[in-house]
This record gives C-alpha cells, sequence and structure tokens, in this order.
C-alpha cells in the first residue's frame, strides 16, 4: 500500500501538464511540481480587470513555465504579497458568543466546572505562428506575452524554451485560439536572494543566454559557487495580470486537465456584489462573505484605486475536474451582505461565574420551601378568629 500512494503522489507531481485554477504548470520532463494551492483575486471596473494570483509549489523542478490564456493583450507585473492578508482579514468570520440557560455536557455539573464550548478557527524566437508582444523578469518570472494563431504554433515556442506541450493540453487550448485569446507564457526559475541558495552551473538554455536578455545566466541554471540548485518551492511571488474586459471572466477550463480534485478560492472586488452564472461542472459556488468596503486601505487600496468596492469571497469544489466545460463568467447580482458567523456556546452567568439556571433553581426551591412552611405553620395555628362556644 505505502508504495501504491507513492506511486499515486509520484504519478499527479510528473504529469506534464498540471492544471492549477486559471492556467496550465509545465516542468521540465524529468522534474515534478506540484501546486498546492492557487489564491486569486480579482478587480473588475466594468472596463479593466486585473487578476492577481500567488501559487504555493512543491516538487523538485528548478524551472516551470506557466501558461496563461486571456481574452485582451495583457501587462503583467508582481503583485503585492501583503494582498491575500488584508483581504482574509476583510473575509474572516465574525466570531459570536451564544448563551444557553440550562447545562450541556461541557457544563457543571456535567463537567465538573462551568466551562464554554470553544468555537474551531478556520525568449525564445517565436515561430511564423508565434507572435512576442513583450518580455520582462519580474522577479522569479520571466514573462512572455504572446499570441498564436493555432497550439501548434504555442508548443514550438515553449519547446525552444525547454518545454514540451502536451496533446491534451494542446486540445484544452484550441476554443481560446479559435476565440483569438492570447497567452501569457511564464517561466519560472527560483530567486536567488530570496532562496539564499547557489545556482549550480548550467549547460544549454539554463547555463547560457538564449534570449538576448541576460537573465538566464542569473536563474537555476546559473553559475554558482557552492553546486547547489534552488527550486522552486512554496509560496512564490503573486503575478498581477491586467487586460481590457468589458465582462468578469475567470479561464478555468484547463483545470480539467488535473489529475486530483480541484479547489477554487476567489476573491472578487467590483462595484457589486459578483457570483458566478453557472457551476460549470463543479459543486455549486459558495459565497463566504459579501460586503462593501467603504474605505479600502494598504494593498486593496492600491488595487482599486482607493475607491469603495464590493468585497465578494467564493470557494468551490471540483471533485472531477474532467467535467469542467468552460471558463467562470460572473455576473451583478444584488448587494445583499452575508458574512459567516461562528458561535461560542456558553453557559449563561451571572456575578463571579454562578450559572442562571442554577440561582433560578435554588430561588424556584426557596420559594415552595417557604410557602409549604408558610401553610403548615398556618395549620398549626388553626383557623384565624375561630370562637369557641361556652359548654
Amino acid at each position: 500500500m505505502l508504495v501504491a500512494l507513492f506511486a499515486l503522489q509520484l504519478g499527479s507531481l510528473v504529469a506534464s501538464a498540471h492544471a492549477c485554477g486559471c492556467g496550465a504548470m509545465i516542468p521540465d520532463r524529468s522534474q515534478r511540481i506540484g501546486v498546492d494551492r492557487e489564491t486569486s483575486a480579482v478587480r473588475w471596473d466594468g472596463r479593466t480587470e486585473q487578476i492577481v494570483m500567488r501559487f504555493t509549489v512543491r516538487g523538485n523542478a528548478e524551472r516551470a513555465a506557466w501558461i496563461m490564456p486571456v481574452p485582451t493583450r495583457a501587462d503583467v507585473e508582481l503583485g503585492d504579497p501583503e494582498l491575500f492578508d488584508e483581504l482574509d482579514r476583510l473575509t474572516r468570520p465574525a466570531y459570536r458568543d451564544r448563551h444557553h440557560f440550562w447545562p450541556r455536557g461541557d457544563d457543571w455539573p456535567f463537567a465538573g466546572g462551568a466551562g464554554d464550548g470553544a468555537a474551531a478557527a478556520p525568449p525564445g524566437d517565436a515561430g511564423a505562428d508565434v507572435g512576442v508582444v513583450g518580455r520582462e523578469r519580474l522577479g522569479p518570472f520571466d514573462v512572455a506575452r504572446l499570441t498564436a494563431t493555432d497550439p501548434g504554433a504555442l508548443s514550438g515556442w515553449l519547446e525552444k524554451n525547454g518545454f514540451e506541450l502536451s496533446d491534451r493540453l494542446a486540445g484544452e487550448l484550441e476554443p481560446y485560439v479559435e476565440q483569438k485569446w492570447e497567452y501569457v507564457a511564464v517561466r519560472l526559475a527560483p530567486d536567488q536572494k530570496a532562496t539564499g541558495a547557489e545556482g549550480a552551473e548550467g549547460t544549454g538554455t539554463d547555463g547560457t543566454d538564449t534570449d538576448g536578455t541576460g537573465n538566464d545566466g542569473t536563474g537555476a541554471g546559473g553559475r554558482g559557487t557552492e553546486g547547489a540548485r534552488a527550486v522552486l518551492r512554496g509560496d512564490l511571488d503573486p503575478l498581477r495580470i491586467s487586460f481590457a474586459s468589458d465582462r468578469l471572466v475567470y479561464p478555468m477550463r484547463l483545470s480539467r486537465l488535473a489529475p486530483t480534485p480541484q479547489s477554487l478560492g476567489l476573491y472578487v472586488l467590483a462595484d457589486h456584489r459578483m457570483e458566478p452564472r453557472g457551476d460549470i461542472g463543479g459543486a455549486k459556488p459558495e459565497v463566504t462573505f459579501a460586503g462593501e468596503i467603504t474605505e479600502p486601505a494598504g494593498p486593496v487600496a492600491a488595487l482599486t484605486g482607493g475607491r469603495p468596492v464590493y468585497l465578494t469571497a467564493l470557494d468551490q469544489e471540483f471533485p472531477e475536474p474532467s467535467r469542467i466545460d468552460g471558463d467562470h463568467e460572473l455576473r451583478t447580482v444584488a448587494d445583499t451582505p452575508y458574512q459567516e458567523v461562528i458561535y461560542t456556546d456558553r453557559l449563561l452567568t451571572i456575578g463571579g461565574g454562578i450559572p442562571v439556571w442554577l440561582l433560578t433553581v435554588s430561588g424556584v426551591l426557596a420559594v415552595v420551601a417557604g410557602t409549604v412552611g408558610a401553610l403548615v405553620a398556618v395549620r398549626r395555628r388553626g383557623p384565624r378568629g375561630a370562637v369557641r362556644s361556652a359548654p
């Protein structure tokens, strides 16, 4: 069983294309990479869409390629890693006390003390059919913005940069080609300064400058003094991708390639509450927070331009990724606020923690006892005002 489990995990890591939310991750053929989590925030003002995403990865890959389709020409820059901390703070559940009168299993006298219930906390040369419309180095990312008239041309570009496009991934890209979408293709390599690891001497595309930018020799295949190699692992710097769009769309089609169940967590910042039009083959999307942020601050203000914004947090599970049949399109719905509330059940007490039920029962017993005593005393004295007749 241990061997089987190891083989299953290894197989999921070595896959030539690992779907991850709104894109596909492609490692070198002999290396493996897996995306543990992808956290995304989307800002849409009716004209422009911005997607900020952060990957948490594992494996032994020293470099990988990531492809994301976009409907129009995109601009790419590094995002603020503190954005997700702020969004998590804004959408966290409310914690409230809920009191009960009668004692329960954790309360005295059942548990031996007046306890409370605890709440759970939760570049290469372009082929004839590929146009490189922009390229830049952003932290650990070598970012290329591409146009492609067919997946085969995109495959050729990837191969020239040391990666292989699987037949399955090429097939899933065809709908985007038909819609004349473009692509953001990102070559990821560990940031040596950030990780503290030294790159070993590389060859081919790793150790030589193949793209004329001078970046290849400083990446994972650069010459190092210690012979150690840095790998892609942990939280990567977030990327911020902006493009014109008159509708809010979140690309999800490539996630159908994932070999294991997928989970989508999405923060949406718009003028109104936004929800997906459908489930696109997954479970029903769940709204975990919805509310207006009237005074955004910090990285949220930077993303929204300081304007008030309506924030919607969504979660969705995809038990069978192969059933995903399209991209998420989100629509405006009524601005009904929602916040999850986690209750802590507490026994109702007074004063120094004396249970109210005990005082109430004691008081009732005292009243009953007093009433009974008074009746007994009256009966012993006999009827008041009774006159005995003379013999």
